[in-house]
């Protein structure tokens, strides 16, 4: 066996998955400890007997399903478990069949299933007594069967005689075709099938939502003979979920538009290929606003911004805050000339806001980048990033119209990255810990890893200035890496299996085919348990990476890795996308938390969030935790753990190891000591 390949079976003997193998007999020749600890019989007596044998049930041949076991000696009660085989390649010419089992203990989550799907059946019952209805498509008669209740919905008697024509007639025009090609396509495969249209019924024409879903029954020879259907009126749920769209496209302080709804603006505005301009604003030293008067002075600030802003401009110009103290203004047709006359508006009017207490009034940073046909948003956008940055090393208070030189002063930001390099080679990276803390208790359940340069070099750069520059180069696949080892290094040497890291994986990292092979080698190498060590993943970095993040997720969750999705909710738009991605947990963007003790749209969105989380057996943490009144506010809405400044700040990894080694006698609680440390910092 070559050296990846111990390497990969050290990692299978330390898996909590169980994996066995067989000889063409069927007796297993090999099994790692956890198929053992299933089985509940030492290795060298599962060794040379039959799985089918040990666990009836679980399959003779290659195939995959769900096998329930019954009652045994060595566990009380039922199990679930989740039993694959598969055909393993042969070894050599005449090498025997081998098969590969997989066995995993699901008995917690199908359970869990089980106990929802009861729970479904009841809602399913309630909606047939709930304008829930029904029909039966006889396709050699070409006539349709309505139940009583599908009649009244669509507002007819219920002895109306309603063929496919007049039910056609009552469909909206641009849905009509998809119902077609949906039903033709059940009735050539022989599936199930769904879908989801509007109807424009009574003499008003009032649109309204239905869901369906159906199944096809055929004959011996496979030839289709009838279709049932249900439909169930969503008009209700649809309007919810188009004010939750919209709400995903809002920035929830300002109400303004967010960075999605401002990008796709910028898309739409390109695809037309008429002219425009954009403009890209920047408070200056906000962070001391913050830092000196809080966030609620912040807030209140930033509020009275957004409202100065759009009231300087029409509505054909679209405004919207893409994060932080950042605003974006769209400006369709705009010239370069009439972009910078605006931007010097809302600088006098940023310049006119009050800030009570200051000795000196708020001011803007602006750049200014024209668009056309055949750019693209993210050109538009960097290039009105480069005036803006011209701006704030002009002094601040500016406004910058793009021009190509510009583009030479990114020469600047190159020193940023020989920072990095030479901070990788020689020791200037470093790790701190912000703990992830149990609400109810303040336990202090896991660490979140955040990298700091820590190189000795004036000026000092923050994780804002140095992180983006680093991933707009391959420098950032070699940070990641240092990372991961580093915290796989700090697990070694500190065993207690209580000591949880999580780390943060880039959108570039996504893409490195050899990431996951290289985190599983290094875990095994280190001997260290898969569940210690976590990856947060961006929610936007997923999706847009999705086959990526999915190939990632897999490989590593089926050696026992915990894969988190960061920043989750940001936009509701990608919830589909939850279903294709096999996480453990997500992380409640901080911008519904920052007041979910004073608005009560964030606490909805927290609530939906929660439940959607529960649904799928996820853990949820909330981030930006600063104030006990949102702890109070989050346990009510059933989020168990959360971290922030309240909880506990980020602290140098070796003093959190340190602190680790000492005994507890006398020691604060955890959620004390980080709000202590809040306090003092």
């Amino acid at each position: 066996m070559n050296g990846n390949g111990a390497l990969h079976r050290e990692v299978l003997d330390r898996a909590d998955v169980g994996f066995g193998v067989t000889n063409a007999n069927g007796t297993l020749v090999w099994v790692n400890p956890a198929l053992a600890e299933i089985l509940g019989v030492p290795v060298d007596h599962v060794v040379g007997r039959s799985l089918p044998a040990l666990l009836p049930g679980a399959p003779e041949r290659p195939r995959a399903g769900l096998a329930l076991l019954t009652p045994s000696a060595y566990r009380k009660g039922h199990r679930w478990l989740e039993v694959t085989c598969q055909t393993l390649p042969a070894a050599g010419d005449d090498a025997d069949e081998r098969l590969l089992y997989r066995v995993v203990d699901v008995t917690a989550w199908r359970d869990r299933e089980l106990e929802a799907t009861h729970e479904a059946d009841a809602l399913r019952r309630a909606q047939v007594l709930g304008r829930m209805g029904t029909w039966e498509w006889h396709i050699a008669e070409d006539r349709v069967v309505w139940s009583d209740t599908l009649l009244e919905m669509f507002g007819f008697a219920t002895d109306t005689e309603l063929d496919f024509d007049g039910y056609a007639a009552l469909v909206h025009p641009d849905d009509l075709s998809m119902i077609q090609a949906t039903l033709e396509e059940a009735m050539r495969s022989g599936a199930g099938f769904s879908y989801t249209h509007r109807m424009l019924l009574g003499e008003d024409r009032t649109e309204r939502w239905f869901e369906c879903f159906g199944e096809v029954v055929a004959d011996e020879d496979g030839s289709p003979l009838r279709v049932l259907g249900t439909a169930h009126d969503i008009t209700r749920a649809r309007r919810v979920h188009d004010e939750l769209l919209a709400l995903a496209e809002q920035d929830p302080l300002t109400g303004l538009a967010n960075r999605r709804a401002v990008t796709r603006e910028l898309e739409r505005q390109l695809a037309g290929g008429g002219p425009g301009a954009m403009l890209l604003l920047d408070l200056d030293n906000f962070k001391d606003v913050n830092d000196l008067r809080g966030h609620a002075v912040g807030d209140r600030l930033m509020k009275a911004l957004a409202s100065a802003l759009r009231s300087r401009l029409s509505a054909s110009q679209l405004i919207g805050r893409l994060g932080g103290d950042e605003f974006a203004v769209v400006l369709p047709g705009a010239t370069p000339a009439d972009a910078a006359r605006v931007a010097e508006g809302l600088r006098d009017a940023v310049a006119a806001l009050p800030l009570v207490g200051a000795a000196r009034s708020i001011t803007v940073s602006t750049g200014v980048a024209e668009y056309g046909p055949g750019d693209t948003w993210e050109l538009v956008l960097a290039n009105a990033d480069l005036a803006l940055y011209a701006s704030k090393a002009a002094g601040r208070n500016r406004v910058t119209v793009y021009e190509p030189g510009h583009y030479a002063d990114t020469a600047k930001r190159v020193s940023v990255l020989d920072r990095l390099r030479t901070a990788l080679d020689n020791g200037g990276l470093a790790l701190h810990a912000m703990p992830m803390v149990q609400l109810a208790t303040g336990t202090t359940l896991g660490h979140e890893l955040l990298l700091r340069l820590e190189d000795g070099q004036d000026p000092y750069l923050g994780p804002a200035e140095f992180l983006p520059e680093a991933e707009r180069s391959d420098l950032v696949l070699d940070i990641d890496r240092w990372v991961l080892s580093t915290a796989i290094d700090a697990l070694v040497g500190h065993p207690d299996p209580q000591l949880r890291f999580n780390v943060n994986i880039s959108g570039r990292t996504l893409e490195d085919e050899d990431f996951g092979g290289f985190v599983l080698d290094r875990l095994a190498t280190a001997g260290v348990a898969p569940g210690r060590l976590g990856l947060e993943i961006t929610e936007t970095a997923a999706v847009t990476n999705l086959d990526a993040a999915r190939a990632l997720s897999l490989q590593l969750r089926a050696f026992g890795c915990r894969i988190i999705l960061d920043d989750f909710g940001s936009g509701f738009g990608s919830f589909v996308h939850l279903k294709h991605l096999p996480i453990t947990g997500i992380k409640i963007d901080g911008e519904f938390v920052r007041g979910i003790d004073e608005r009560s749209t964030d606490a909805v969105l927290v609530a939906g969030i929660v439940q959607i989380a529960q649904g799928l057996g996820l853990t949820a943490v909330a981030e930006w935790v600063e104030r006990p009144a949102q702890v109070d506010a989050l346990v009510r809405l059933g989020v168990q753990i959360g971290q922030g400044f309240h909880l506990g700040r980020p602290q140098p990894l070796d003093q959190v190891l340190s602190a680790q080694s000492q005994p507890p006698n006398g020691a604060l609680s955890p959620r004390l000591a980080g709000a202590e440390d809040g306090a003092r910092s």
